[in-house]
């Protein structure tokens, strides 16, 4: 992990060593990263239903109050929701996934821009979710003993991980070709046959990008 404010090469702090090339390179659509990493959804059906509760508890006593409380609970609820999605967008803006032949590199960081470095060694395997939208997430699980700071990851992290993180490339635009690349990336680093790294739908986890033996290769 490395804090940096320039940039010899757009997502890398330095130029890379001799031997290393970039094999692919995607930021997150930042629509579908402000909509499922911040949960949007249920957000808004969380506003939404406060907003009828406070309308149905006090219609008998005053309909003009009814009716004004859930207006302040909509205006509340569209403030935080254009919030998040203002950081979404920023998030998105400036973050910068790199794909080398020896590595993955998270360029993250909306205040101060900080480079993730993740060498294939230290990598167990990988999976892909595909999302209705066509964008995608890669999740990545680091080999044992190999640990990532989850606070400094976020929101490129799996949110259920704290334990054990688990970098997400989340909503690639270009998830398949990501994932291929990845995968053709991890086998040749193993010296091994080329996987498959199926999509699996939302709410489902892919992790075949990767043998737990290749970790150790």
């Amino acid at each position: 992990m490395r804090e940096h404010e320039f940039e010899p090469i757009p997502g890398l702090p330095e130029r890379l060593p001799e031997g290393e090339a970039i094999l692919w390179q995607g930021a997150p659509e930042w629509r579908s990263h402000a909509l499922r990493t911040f949960h949007l959804r249920g957000l808004c059906a969380y506003f939404a239903l406060l907003a009828l509760w406070r309308a149905a508890d006090t219609w008998q006593a005053s309909p003009i109050d009814a009716i004004t409380g859930a207006a302040w609970i909509g205006l509340l609820g569209s403030l935080a929701v254009a919030v998040l999605l203002g950081i979404g967008w920023y998030s998105a803006r400036t973050t910068l996934y790199t794909v080398t032949n020896r590595r993955i590199v998270l360029r993250v960081g909306m205040a101060l821009p900080m480079t993730v470095n993740l060498p294939f060694v230290a990598i167990r395997n990988a999976g892909m979710r595909l999302h209705r939208d066509g964008t995608g997430d890669i999740q990545i699980m680091l080999a044992k003993g190999q640990r990532a700071s989850w606070i400094a990851l976020w929101p490129h992290v799996r949110a259920l991980s704290i334990a054990r993180p688990e970098p997400v490339l989340r909503a690639l635009p270009d998830a398949e070709r990501a994932g291929q690349v990845l995968a053709r990336a991890l086998a040749a680093s193993a010296a091994m046959p080329v996987p498959a790294m199926h999509g699996a739908a939302d709410g489902q986890d892919a992790r075949d990008a990767r043998p737990e033996a290749a970790a150790a290769a």
